[in-house]
């Protein structure tokens, strides 16, 4: 049995490792200080005693032993929460990077970072690969998310010159069950929306693309990188399935049966227009294949959230 850390753990895609973790057999440990995680996606393990789940702040140092993998998670990632406290995402990004990083030092524990597509802004490449460097504001009202993560791959990559075992995944659009209905997301907004038959809001024209992984295929991802020997990455995990704004919403109201009206807003500034993985390096080094397609992954949320809103 492993011992392992799941930073962020209480939170949308944390939740969903933690169950395959526990399922495999494994001791996991929460850190989470509970933000924007909820003590509810957990609740299914109550009272297992391999599950550990500790209020913490990543940005304070933490000294646990015996732990032979951290999956650093923790941030807000989401526009809404990370805008409402950019200093504390910079601090997450940097000093609560940095900590992770420190305790596999001592633990001699593998360590992967959950990175984002997001360090790639506005690409002006597409579709993006790892070798784009990025079109990133440095002072724009997603920097302290962008530049935060491009910072905790820079920690990440000289711990590794120091003889740490680090793994770096770019995680693009994930949806699934246990999304934050507030979390301003498009697939959420829009389920929501639509189950609760109010205007669908699109920002800009919709014809902006998003490419969107279901969230059993990217924790999928995330254990293939964690496993495999002698790779740092950074790789993309992410479905290449490339839709419109614009089609999403259809076929949300579609399958919602909504009687929904679409509705147009402004853009936000620096909200990237275009977003679809090149996965060929996952495929190679990690044999990582999405398996699940917008229809069945769109069908499993619709019935998450109608669930939770009854």
């Amino acid at each position: 049995m492993k011992k392992i850390v799941v930073t962020g753990g209480a939170g949308f895609i944390g939740s969903h490792l933690v169950d395959r973790l526990l399922e495999e057999g494994n001791g996991v440990v929460v850190l989470d200080n509970l933000t924007t995680g909820r003590r509810e996606n957990l609740e299914v393990h109550k009272g297992n005693s391999k599950l550990q789940i500790i209020e913490h702040n990543v940005i304070s140092p933490i000294d646990l032993k015996g732990i032979s993998q951290i999956y650093h998670l923790a941030c807000p990632a989401s526009p809404i929460h990370y805008q409402a406290y950019p200093i504390q995402t910079l601090k997450t990004n940097f000093l609560g990077t940095l900590n992770m990083l420190e305790l596999a030092q001592k633990n001699s524990a593998s360590f992967l970072l959950a990175s984002t597509s997001e360090i790639y802004g506005d690409p002006l490449e597409h579709p993006q690969n790892e070798s784009y460097k990025g079109n990133v504001n440095t002072v724009g009202p997603r920097s302290c998310y962008d530049e935060g993560k491009r910072v905790a791959e820079a920690l990440a990559y000289e711990f590794k010159q120091e003889g740490v075992a680090v793994k770096v995944v770019r995680i693009f659009n994930t949806y699934g069950p246990r999304m934050n209905f507030e979390d301003g997301r498009v697939v959420s907004n829009f389920v929501l929306q639509a189950l609760q038959n109010k205007p669908i809001t699109i920002y800009g024209d919709g014809r902006q693309s998003r490419s969107f992984c279901y969230i059993s295929d990217l924790v999928d991802g995330l254990q293939k990188m964690m496993n495999t020997k002698e790779f740092f990455g950074p790789v993309n995990l992410g479905n290449p399935q490339e839709l419109t704004v614009f089609e999403i919403a259809k076929e949300i109201v579609k399958l919602t049966g909504s009687k929904s009206k679409i509705e147009f807003k402004d853009l936000p500034v620096d909200d990237p227009t275009k977003r679809k993985p090149d996965i060929t390096l996952a495929k190679k080094k990690l044999g990582f294949t999405p398996k699940i397609f917008l229809e069945e992954g769109l069908k499993n949320i619709i019935d998450d959230f109608k669930a939770r809103l009854a």
